[in-house]
């Protein structure tokens, strides 16, 4: 069994995850998969990409290429203050000090918690309890302390065309902590966004037939994923036997869960 990986380390969207404070659990998880990899003797061929050629040997091909940032259909989408979320998440210190986040899902979410705590990739327990008011040494009552909510090294706004709640899908028993840390942190949110352009002014919005100028240094873009299938097409062509799995099958709403499912269901079958 071989695993063809183009980047230096496993993990494809996880390394982006485990990075928001809040979610180191996720190292946890790569950590898992890396020992259960050597474990069962997989050929791992790191910075290795998978092409048609490369593959043509092989009886069952699994395509688990994942999904790349949708990039904007916008006027100035190319200007220098854009950023993907994968850029802003792999290199936070490329973000200026005045943030607008166009997608207000989880991705947005988790891209604003990263920029609120100023690019930090891990958030300290002592600093948690401090922000939330916990006090470990019980020398308060109930072992509560008055929450000191840190300031934000960043002025950001948050986005989104729906007119709905931000966050709207996010977990049901965990969107409400999301969204009470942003707001504690002064992220700010608008609904009803129609995007006009982005140029030196800033991102140009409009909501209720007014239109307006977000003045920001950056502009960093969660309006969702494509699913990369370059290969799936030209295997088939050639008569290999392909099976598609993960964000390369989906990529709408997905989730570690669902393509951990679907991976190891065909592994099982095959």
């Amino acid at each position: 069994m071989v695993l063809f990986e183009r980047r230096s380390e496993l993990g494809g969207q996880f390394n982006y995850a485990r990075k928001i404070p809040g979610k180191e659990e996720f190292n946890e998880t790569l950590r898992y998969f890396r020992v259960m990899l050597e474990k069962h003797a997989v050929d791992v061929r790191l910075n290795t990409e998978a092409t048609v050629d490369a593959l043509a040997n092989f009886e069952e091909i699994v395509i688990a290429t994942g999904v790349v940032p949708r990039e904007l259909a916008l006027p100035g989408a190319d200007h220098p203050s854009v950023l993907s979320y994968a850029d802003a998440i792999e290199q936070p210190e490329q973000v200026g000090k005045r943030v607008a986040v166009i997608g207000a899902g989880g991705i947005g979410f988790d891209v604003s918690e990263l920029l609120s705590h100023g690019g930090r990739p891990a958030m300290e327990v002592a600093a948690w309890c401090d922000e939330w008011g916990v006090d470990l040494a019980v020398g308060e009552r109930g072992g509560l302390k008055a929450p000191q909510p840190p300031r934000s090294p960043r002025s950001i706004v948050m986005l989104q065309r729906k007119s709905s709640k931000p966050g709207k899908n996010l977990g049901k028993t965990t969107g409400w902590v999301h969204r009470a840390s942003l707001k504690q942190r002064g992220v700010e949110t608008l609904t009803g966004c129609e995007y006009v352009r982005i140029d030196d002014a800033g991102l140009h919005i409009r909501r209720e037939g007014q239109e307006q100028v977000v003045e920001v240094d950056t502009i960093v873009v969660c309006a969702g994923q494509e699913s990369v299938r370059d290969l799936i097409s030209p295997l088939a062509q050639a008569g290999s036997r392909v099976h598609v799995i993960g964000g390369a099958d989906e990529a709408a709403e997905l989730d570690a869960k669902r393509a951990i499912d679907q991976g190891t269901r065909l592994a099982a079958s095959l």
